[in-house]
């Protein structure tokens, strides 16, 4: 069975339920947990004229948000006796960033949560768990 699950977390209330079940199945099969937080780029061009937030203020602000998300895990995977562990990277595309970590902390699973897009917008954008699913050679359980 697994041994080593990546949970990727943005937040959201799908992703904290799917946070639940990666657990529950850590936990019943005896594996351990590494969280993944993807950072986003900056997303503004130096030749803009407009500068919102600077980009040591993006960042400061993206990394702490990504570690609340991943204390949540932590904390949740460490109560029920769950070795937990946790990372972040910054990439242009959360999948390519969900796949990097998997294989770069030896996961042999990705646990997502089902969600994302629906309809029209799905098929022409697609959701990151489609894109992962597509791009991975590791097992995803998609969770719903």
């Amino acid at each position: 069975m697994f041994k080593h699950i990546l949970v990727p977390t943005d937040g959201t209330d799908l992703s904290k339920k799917a946070i639940d079940g990666a657990i529950d199945l850590a936990r019943t099969v005896g594996a351990r947990v590494t969280a993944y937080a993807c950072l986003p780029q900056y997303p503004y061009s130096p030749y803009a004229d407009v500068v919102i937030e600077l980009p040591g203020d993006f960042q400061t602000r993206s990394e702490r948000e990504a570690r609340l998300h991943l204390q949540e895990v932590e904390e949740a995977a460490h109560s029920v006796g769950v070795t937990c562990d946790s990372c972040t990277s910054v990439h242009p595309s959360p999948y390519l960033g969900i796949i990097e970590a998997a294989e770069n902390c030896g996961c042999d699973v990705i646990f997502m949560a089902s969600h994302g897009r629906r309809g029209l917008g799905s098929l022409l954008i697609g959701s990151e768990t489609q894109r992962v699913l597509t791009h991975t050679k590791i097992p995803v359980i998609v969770y719903r």
